[in-house]
C-alpha cells in the first residue's frame, strides 16, 4: 500500500490561486454582480408562493393567482438567463486564469536547473502542465460561480426565514455544528487521497512517456510482459487512490442530505403545530419549507463538488510546487553580461559532485589559451561531459574556479554566456518542425543561403537534398524519420551556423560512419580555426590534431600534452590509442 500524500496547506493554495483570478477584476465584479441578482431573484420565488396561498388560493382569487404567477415565472426566466451570463463570464474568468498560471509553470520550467529535470520524469512534468493545470480549470470555471451563489443564497434565506419566523429559523439551524464537523473530518481525508492520486497519476505518465520513447529496447529485449506488469503496479496505486478520494468526497453529499432532510422534518412539524395553533399561516410554512430547502441546497451542492474543488486544490498545489523551485538564475551573485569573447579558459582546482557523496571531478586545472583546441578523452564516467557541463554552467561548481577572459563564470550571465558557445551533444535532439528551422535553431536571424552554407560545411547539404521538400521536409518527434547519423549531421549544421566563440563537440560523430566522418574532417578543423575548441572523442583518431589532449580517469587529469608527447610517454593515453588501432591477427 502506498504512504499517504499529505497537502501542505489548501488555504495559501487558494490565496495563491486568487493572485492569479484578481488580474481580471472588471470580470470579477461582474460575475459577482451577475451571481448576487441571480440569486437574490431566485430568493422571491417562495415568498411569492407563500403569499399566492395566503392572498389568492385559500380566498379563491384566480385572477390574482394569474398575475401572480406571471410575476413568478417572470422572475425565474430573468434568473435563468442571469445564471446563463454568470457561467459564460465565469468561463472566461477561468480560462484566462489557467492560461496564465500554464504560462508561468512552462516560462518558469525553461529557468530550472538540469537537476531537477534529473530528478523529475518528462511524463510526471507533462502531468503538471497539462491534467494538473485543467483540473484547476475545471474546478474554477464549475466551483467558483456556485461558491458565490451559495453565499448569497444562505445569506439571503437566513435572512428571509429570520423575517418570517424567528423560531423556525432557530430550528433550522440546529444541523449546521453537525454538519460542519462532518466537512472538516471528511475534508481531512479527502485532501489526502486526492493528492496522492495527482501524483500516481503524474508516475503514471511518466512511465507510459518512458515505455513508449524505448519500445525498441523493449521489443529488443522482450520486456513487454514485464512493462505490463510495471504498468499494472502503478496503475493499481493510481486506482487505489482515486477509489478512496472519490468514496470519501462522495459521501458527503449523501450525509448532508440525511442532515438537511432531518431539519426539514423537524420545521414540517413544528411549522404544521404552530399553523394549527393559529400562530402563523399556512402560506408563511410553504414559504419557510423552502426557504430552508435552499438554505440547505448550497451545502449539498457544495458536498457534490467537493472531489472537483479538492481536485483542483491538489493539482495547483503540484504545480506551486514546482513554481516555488529555485531556478538556476535565482542565485546568481551579478549578471555581468559578456561580449567579444577571445576564448580563453581556465579551470583552477575545480571540483563537482553530482551529490555529496559521490565526487566526479577533484581538483581539475588546465588552461585554453584562444584558439587551441582541447581534447578530453578517458574511460566512459572519466568525467568528460561533466567539465563541460560545468562550462556551460548546466551545473555550478562545488569548489575553485572557472574563468573565460579572466571574468568568473559565476559572475556571468548565463544567456550571455551561452550565446557564445556552440554545442553539439552526443544525442542528437532535433524538433517537430522542418529541417530548415532545426538548423537555424542556432541562429533566427540566418537567411536560407547561410542556413544551406552550414549544412554544406556540415556535409548535410547532400541528404537534405534528396528528400522530397529538400530543407523544407517536417522532422518528427526527435526526427524519428531521419538516421542517427542525419540527426548528428543537422545538430553539426546547427552549431556551424550559431558561429560560437567557442566550440563544444560532445562525441559529435559518434554516430556518422567512418567515411562520413572523414568528410566532414576537414570543414570541423575550418570552423574550429580560430575557435576555442573542447573536443570530447572516443575514435582517438579524430583529436590527433588536437593543441592539448587531456586525459581523464577517476575525475582527475592524469596525463596532458600532445598526441605525438602521450605516446612517446607511453602510459594510460598510450595504452588507451593502442587497443583501438591494435592489429587482429
Amino acid at each position: 500500500m502506498s504512504p499517504k500524500v499529505r497537502a501542505k496547506n489548501s488555504s495559501a493554495t487558494l490565496y495563491r490561486i486568487w493572485q492569479y483570478m484578481k488580474r481580471q477584476r472588471g470580470a470579477l465584479i461582474g460575475v459577482v454582480i451577475v451571481t448576487a441578482l441571480s440569486s437574490g431573484s431566485a430568493l422571491i420565488g417562495p415568498y411569492l408562493i407563500g403569499r399566492a396561498i395566503d392572498r389568492y388560493i385559500i380566498p379563491g382569487d384566480y385572477r390574482g393567482l394569474l398575475g401572480l404567477c406571471l410575476a413568478l415565472l417572470g422572475t425565474y426566466a430573468f434568473s435563468s438567463v442571469l445564471t446563463w451570463a454568470q457561467g459564460y463570464i465565469m468561463a472566461g474568468i477561468a480560462q484566462r486564469t489557467v492560461q496564465d498560471m500554464r504560462h508561468d509553470l512552462f516560462a518558469h520550467l525553461q529557468k530550472l536547473r538540469l537537476r531537477y529535470f534529473d530528478s523529475k520524469t518528462h511524463g510526471e512534468l507533462m502531468s503538471r502542465t497539462t491534467n494538473d493545470i485543467e483540473n484547476v480549470s475545471v474546478s474554477l470555471s464549475q466551483s467558483v460561480t456556485q461558491l458565490i451563489t451559495s453565499a448569497v443564497t444562505l445569506v439571503g434565506s437566513l435572512a428571509m426565514m429570520l423575517a418570517l419566523n424567528v423560531w423556525l429559523t432557530l430550528v433550522s439551524l440546529v444541523t449546521i455544528p453537525l454538519v460542519m464537523w462532518v466537512t472538516g473530518k471528511i475534508s481531512s481525508y479527502t485532501r489526502q487521497f486526492f493528492k496522492g492520486q495527482q501524483q500516481h497519476l503524474g508516475e503514471l505518465n511518466g512511465f507510459i512517456e518512458e515505455t513508449i520513447s524505448g519500445q525498441k529496447v523493449v521489443k529488443t529485449f522482450s520486456r513487454e510482459a514485464k512493462s505490463i506488469e510495471q504498468f499494472h503496479s502503478i496503475n493499481l496505486e493510481l486506482r487505489n487512490a482515486g477509489t478512496k478520494a472519490q468514496i470519501y468526497s462522495g459521501a458527503m453529499g449523501p450525509l448532508m442530505n440525511v442532515m438537511n432532510n432531518t431539519s426539514f422534518a423537524l420545521i414540517a412539524a413544528l411549522g404544521g403545530w404552530m399553523a394549527l395553533s393559529g400562530l402563523t399561516s399556512i402560506g408563511v410554512i410553504v414559504s419557510f419549507l423552502n426557504y430552508s430547502k435552499q438554505f440547505g441546497r448550497p451545502i449539498n451542492e457544495l458536498a457534490n463538488q467537493y472531489n472537483l474543488i479538492q481536485s483542483g486544490i491538489a493539482g495547483a498545489e503540484r504545480v506551486f510546487e514546482t513554481l516555488d523551485t529555485e531556478t538556476e538564475y535565482s542565485q546568481d551573485r551579478r549578471q555581468q553580461p559578456i561580449a567579444g569573447v577571445k576564448g580563453e579558459v581556465v579551470f583552477q582546482n575545480v571540483s563537482f559532485g553530482y551529490n555529496a557523496e559521490s565526487p566526479v571531478l577533484s581538483e581539475v586545472s588546465f588552461t585554453a589559451k584562444p584558439g587551441d583546441t582541447i581534447a578530453l578523452v578517458g574511460p566512459t564516467g572519466a568525467g568528460k561531459t561533466t567539465i563541460v557541463n560545468l562550462l556551460t554552467r548546466f551545473y555550478e561548481i562545488d569548489s575553485g574556479r572557472i574563468t573565460i577572459d579572466g571574468a568568473d563564470l559565476r559572475d556571468l550571465d548565463k544567456t550571455s554566456l551561452r550565446e557564445q558557445l556552440g554545442i553539439v551533444l552526443q544525442d542528437a535532439y532535433l524538433f517537430s518542425d522542418t529541417i530548415r528551422e532545426n538548423i537555424r535553431y542556432g541562429r533566427l536571424d540566418a537567411s536560407p543561403s547561410d542556413i544551406e552554407a552550414a549544412a554544406k560545411l556540415a556535409g548535410a547539404h547532400n541528404f537534405i537534398e534528396k528528400l522530397p521538400d529538400g530543407y523544407d521536409t517536417p522532422l518528427t518527434s526527435e526526427g524519428g524519420n531521419l538516421s542517427q547519423g542525419q540527426r548528428q549531421l543537422l545538430t553539426i549544421a546547427r552549431a556551424i551556423l550559431a558561429n560560437p566563440a567557442i566550440l563544444i563537440l560532445d562525441e559529435a560523430t559518434s554516430s556518422i560512419d567512418t567515411r562520413t566522418e572523414m568528410h566532414i574532417q576537414e570543414a570541423m578543423t575550418l570552423l574550429m580555426k580560430g575557435r576555442t575548441s573542447f573536443v570530447i572523442a572516443h575514435r582517438l583518431s579524430t583529436i590527433r590534431d588536437a593543441d592539448m589532449i587531456l586525459v581523464i580517469h577517476g575525475g582527475r587529469i592524469i596525463e596532458r600534452g600532445t598526441h605525438e608527447q602521450l605516446l612517446e610517454r607511453r602510459g594510460f593515453y598510450y595504452d588507451l590509442y593502442n587497443s583501438q588501432f591494435r592489429r587482429v591477427v
